[in-house]
């Protein structure tokens, strides 16, 4: 790949960071009179550590990495939209994606002003990455790839993935949301072989808490190093990083929450596979399924009268007439397949 600072956008490379009254002075027994804070209250008068180091050490001790291999964000969009903004000039750059994949890639970009350029997934789902690397050409930054994806919930191959790792040298992004739900590691191990891989996670899955808003990026030092210049100053606030540090000191209850979605997702896949109004289920390693059925319109509206919402995703490349349903606690499960049983009797005619 080329140098990272090749890659950065002119005036990325030549910016000053705005430094933070809390950048160098941190812990108790100290007088802060430095930062406008209100003296009076608790805890949440101050401004949080911007560098989230105590975060920032339980992260790397999980995945084996350097703390400055981390990089938290509030929630992994923040990731997405600074590492475009940081290496995609306006007008002028692009990013190449696979087509379905999650929706945020492309906002973000087209804020950002970038040419986004699709490729269509293969038959099996899996990136087509001949055809990405041929939309390939010297103002291509970025490439996305979601492993599982959302919406086909199907793990990248890793041959693939190296491909692209091999044959470009810009940044290829792997957003590894629902890895946990795979039972593998995902690409970690290609971390130290590939210094253009970045890899996104986050809380929002299996860890169960979508509403604190904490997703981060795993990669060489050099990449976190610059997100961290042009990141805001107080990006993860305190109640976020207090959350999920308590979240981590109970590895074995998310474990065990991730042991019975997995559960609950093959019990739905089974069932839905003898419902004569779907056509396939797809196999899939994340937490939701997608689900070809012969009429999507018609099931979403028949679910949503009665309580329960999915997701219809027919008008997605390749996902015709197909619906994506999200894994539930077990009494919703039971409660989805209830009502698509009645469904199958009342509303399918053969």
């Amino acid at each position: 790949m080329k140098p990272v600072n090749e890659l950065l956008r002119e005036n990325i490379r030549s910016l000053e960071p705005y430094h933070s009254a809390r950048e160098h002075h941190q812990g108790g027994g100290l007088v802060y009179l430095d930062a406008n804070e209100n003296p009076f209250g608790r805890k949440v008068n101050r401004y949080p550590d911007p560098h989230q180091r105590a975060l920032k050490d339980m992260l790397a001790g999980w995945v084996g990495l350097a703390p400055e291999q981390v990089f938290p964000g509030n929630g992994s969009d923040e990731v997405i939209d600074l590492l475009i903004r940081t290496f995609v000039e306006p007008h002028t750059d692009n990013l190449v994606l696979p087509d379905p994949t999650y929706g945020m890639y492309e906002v973000a970009a087209r804020v950002q002003g970038a040419e986004v350029r699709k490729v269509p997934l293969k038959e099996d789902f899996q990136p087509d990455v001949s055809a990405m690397i041929s939309r390939v050409n010297d103002r291509t930054k970025l490439i996305f790839l979601c492993s599982p994806n959302n919406p086909t919930g199907n793990l990248v191959k890793q041959d693939h993935l190296e491909y692209l790792l091999r044959h470009f040298e810009g940044l290829v992004v792997v957003d590894e949301a629902y890895v946990e739900f795979t039972r593998t590691s995902g690409f970690l191990a290609l971390l130290k072989q590939y210094p253009n891989l970045v890899l996104l996670r986050t809380f929002s899955k299996a860890l169960g808490m979508a509403g604190i808003r904490l997703g981060y990026a795993l990669a060489g030092e050099s990449i976190v190093r610059i997100l961290t210049r042009i990141k805001p100053p107080y990006n993860v606030n305190r109640l976020t990083q207090q959350m999920a540090l308590r979240r981590g000191r109970k590895p074995e209850r998310v474990q065990k929450l991730v042991n019975l979605i997995v559960r609950e997702r093959a019990r739905l896949s089974a069932f839905l596979n003898r419902c004569r109004f779907v056509e396939e289920v797809y196999p899939a390693q994340a937490n939701f399924l997608l689900v070809r059925v012969k009429e999507p319109d018609k099931l979403v509206k028949y679910l949503k009268d009665r309580g329960i919402i999915i997701r219809n995703r027919s008008h997605l490349t390749r996902c015709e007439r197909s619906v994506r349903i999200t894994i539930g606690k077990p009494r919703e499960n039971k409660r989805l397949m209830k009502l698509c049983r009645q469904f199958d009797q009342q509303y399918v005619h053969f």
